[in-house]
């Protein structure tokens, strides 16, 4: 199992996308004006890409050649409606829409928003993950655990049973919400917190679970560690990080973990606080070639957006099945434009758009 050292200064090196990923781009067409959004792409599938606004609640299907295909609000207080769309997950062929705020459990529409079912959560839960794990089941990072795990005192007597922070992600039916099982993984007693006022506390934000076509990245932070589990339910250590995160003064954690094609992509964070100050978290991007084992800091770029560097990781891109999408800003895009930073495709689609009256592009990025 490879394990990345922390400590350690990486090389810069340049990487052509292009050499490594089929790269594409695409407006969402917006000549209806219902069809521009302000919000994000919640869900790639292989006919359909879904658009939510989170806080509006408005929900938008586009075909993935970019035309509107569908849309609607189900968003208030009702028995058969949402109060916000948290996340947004589509099965094309069941054709149903899970809208999972985070109070009031997941409801179930079809693409033009006509209520079919709710399902129920467990009790005091709260995730930013819903995925699909197969025909039957959902998969889901139960985050009010971890919650638990950091809010508790490090005494020898824990306010909280130790099953509350040992099976963080749980699958349960996607017809009527009963948990089918939880996956343990492997925990001890380091916690991601640090007092910033006397007795107050701060946590980590991370992100734990990262779909992919062999199934989800689990990032355990607490056990330096990031574990595979796959489609047939087998928990696999996939990668770790050393020194352990509970002998680092600082904190240093590995976080967002990728794994696609040739390379593995993942977030070193960085801890830092000072008294009177907002905590900081600075992020280093590295990458590492599964094939040599090399492993270098980010420099990412595109023949067709000179000046321009990428990053794939936390907050720069979004990750799917197949790879990762970036949202790029038109008004940059069309400034990119004017300078003449842009070629090929790109530059043939930005020049059609406007910056009043289109939504911004998108970039697909799929390893090969």
């Amino acid at each position: 199992m490879p394990c990345i050292d922390v400590t350690k200064v990486y090389p810069e090196k340049e990487i052509i996308l292009t050499d490594i990923a089929d790269v594409t781009f695409l407006c969402l067409n917006s000549d209806n004006d219902d069809y521009l959004y302000r919000g994000l792409i919640s869900c790639v599938t292989k006919n359909t890409i879904v658009v939510s606004e989170r806080n509006s609640g408005k929900i938008l299907l586009f075909s993935k050649d970019g035309s509107p295909k569908s849309q609607f609000n189900n968003i208030g207080q009702g028995p058969e409606e949402y109060t916000n769309a948290h996340k947004v997950i589509y099965d094309e062929e069941t054709d149903e829409v899970f809208v999972y705020s985070m109070s009031g459990g997941i409801m179930v529409y079809s693409s033009a928003g006509e209520y079919k079912r709710k399902i129920n959560l467990p009790e005091e839960f709260a995730s930013n993950l819903i995925s699909f794990f197969d025909n039957e089941s959902l998969f889901l990072s139960d985050d009010f655990q971890f919650i638990l795990r950091n809010k508790r005192e490090v005494t020898e007597e824990s306010d909280y049973p130790v099953q509350f922070y040992n099976h963080p992600y749980i699958r349960i039916s996607r017809t009527d919400g009963k948990v089918l099982n939880y996956v343990k993984i492997p925990s001890n007693d380091t916690e991601l917190v640090f007092y910033v006022e006397g007795d107050r506390k701060a946590q980590i934000i991370t992100t734990r679970v990262i779909h992919t076509k062999k199934g989800f990245f689990l990032c355990n932070l607490e056990t330096d560690t990031v574990f595979l589990y796959d489609k047939d339910k087998v928990l696999t250590p996939v990668i770790c990080k050393t020194p352990l995160v509970k002998d680092l003064d600082p904190m240093i954690v590995m976080n967002n973990c990728l794994d696609y094609g040739g390379y593995q992509f993942m977030d070193i964070v960085t801890v830092q606080y000072t008294p009177g100050l907002a905590p900081a978290y600075p992020i280093k991007r590295l990458m590492r070639n599964k094939k040599t084992g090399e492993v270098f800091s980010q420099k990412i770029s595109l023949p067709d957006y000179k000046g321009k560097d990428f990053l794939i990781g936390n907050g720069t891109s979004r990750s799917y099945e197949e790879g990762v999408f970036i949202e790029l800003e038109l008004t940059e895009l069309k400034q990119a434009f004017l300078e003449n930073r842009l070629s090929g495709k790109l530059k043939e689609l930005v020049e059609t758009l406007d910056e009043d009256e289109d939504n911004n592009v998108f970039m697909f990025v799929d390893f090969k």
